[in-house]
């Protein structure tokens, strides 16, 4: 672990900058889901614990590098004081002479003991996404200490997320710590066997993690519209099934760097097939080489569930992104919620560490009533994937991590 904990940090009379995701879903002109802003609350605590002021930075939609007022982060206010359990000072401007000189304003304020303050949406600044140096010193000017507690935004060279930590003493926030501790136990130097689950509509999106995980894990269990392909590759018949059949040849490539590796790939040994795509469609379940031509693959059959059960009971990690079939839509939701149900189990018993995240999969595990069995269930998306994939995330890397 290259990076620093907050607990390593003097903070006591500090201006904290403090880089958080708070990009929530907003409807009628208010938070309609919360999530991302309690999340941070333990982090800011800790500073305010600690002695430091917290200045929280962050981005709110996409502003393209100009203010937009139905992109301010005035609207998160209401949800995020509700959160804290305190008022909280927006700043407008969050740079200049003028962002100086209101953050020391606050700090003297009679009864602002310790206050957190919120600046505007950085995004509202062209050298935010550019990472651009006169940008990132104007920032830095308006703390002593840079604190990163936005792995959703860590794969992101940005002025926020990479500049600011060359550039001041630097921590990885609560959320961080977290995060960066649940991805080293699950793929870092997890406790073997090694298991993932990797399943969704397209094995083009995801060339880089299955190429990544081949190397890393023992057992690559493949499930969703993505197994249509590697079932296709082996010259199973796939009927109307969504499949990329261009991806063959890439498929057949995948297998063999898994064969090569040692690691062995896991592809589903029956199926649920129909003839519609809507919920509750008439379905059956065949055997893997026995779809009719006139039938799409929507879900995993038990069979196939009954062999990931079997097998995550012989496995001491997790690592799990994407759901086995058509989940959206009962009944081919039932290997999803079956599998990450028993892993949940699993993790409860002590027998499995669980780590998930990226795309439809947060949606999926809670769905199936099993994200809160998990270890650890990312909400990061794009960072997570990219992690995932064995890219260097620059907003870690900055950290020393």
């Amino acid at each position: 672990m290259g990076w620093k904990r907050l607990e390593e940090m003097d903070l006591r009379g500090k201006r904290v900058l403090t880089r958080v995701d708070i990009n929530v879903p907003v409807s009628d002109g208010r938070v309609s889901d919360a999530t991302r802003i309690e999340r941070i609350v333990p982090t800011v605590n800790a500073i305010l614990e600690a002695g430091g002021t917290p200045i929280l930075l962050a981005h709110f939609g996409r502003p393209k590098g100009r203010p937009d007022p139905a992109l301010s982060l005035g609207v998160v206010l209401p949800a995020l004081e509700r959160a804290l359990g305190r008022g909280v000072f927006f700043v407008e401007a969050p740079i200049g002479d003028g962002a100086r000189e209101e953050i020391a304003s606050i700090r003297a304020k009679d009864g602002a003991d310790a206050p957190v303050i919120l600046l505007e949406n950085v995004r509202f600044y062209p050298g935010e996404t550019a990472n651009e140096d006169g940008f990132c010193d104007a920032l830095a000017a308006l703390g002593d200490v840079y604190c990163n507690d936005a792995f959703s935004a860590a794969h992101r060279a940005h002025a926020s997320t990479e500049g600011l930590a060359r550039r001041l003493p630097a921590c990885a926030g609560r959320l961080m710590e977290a995060e960066l501790s649940a991805l080293e136990a699950a793929l870092g130097k997890p406790a073997r066997p090694v298991a993932a689950v990797v399943g969704g509509a397209k094995v083009s999106t995801k060339l880089d993690l299955l190429s990544n995980l081949v190397t890393r894990v023992d057992h690559l269990i493949i499930g969703g519209g993505m197994a249509n392909t590697f079932l296709h590759a082996q010259g199973v018949a796939i009927g109307t099934s969504l499949a990329e059949k261009d991806l063959a040849d890439t498929a057949r490539r995948i297998l063999d760097e898994a064969e090569r590796a040692g690691c062995t790939i896991h592809l589903p040994v029956d199926l649920v097939v129909a003839r519609e795509f809507r919920a509750e469609a008439p379905h059956e379940i065949v055997a893997r080489d026995e779809c009719p031509p006139d039938a799409m693959i929507l879900d995993a059959g038990p069979e196939s569930v009954r062999a990931i059960v079997e097998l995550l009971g012989r496995c001491k990690t997790l690592v799990w992104n994407g759901p086995l079939g058509a989940f959206e839509i009962p009944p081919f939701d039932t290997a999803t919620n079956g599998a990450a149900r028993e892993a949940a189990v699993l993790t409860a018993a002590g027998q499995l560490v669980s780590v998930a995240g990226g795309g439809d999969t947060v949606a999926a595990l809670n769905q199936a009533g099993a994200a809160d069995g998990f270890s650890y269930v990312s909400t990061a998306g794009g960072a997570f994937l990219e992690w995932m994939e064995g890219k260097t995330l620059p907003g870690v890397a900055a950290l020393g991590g």
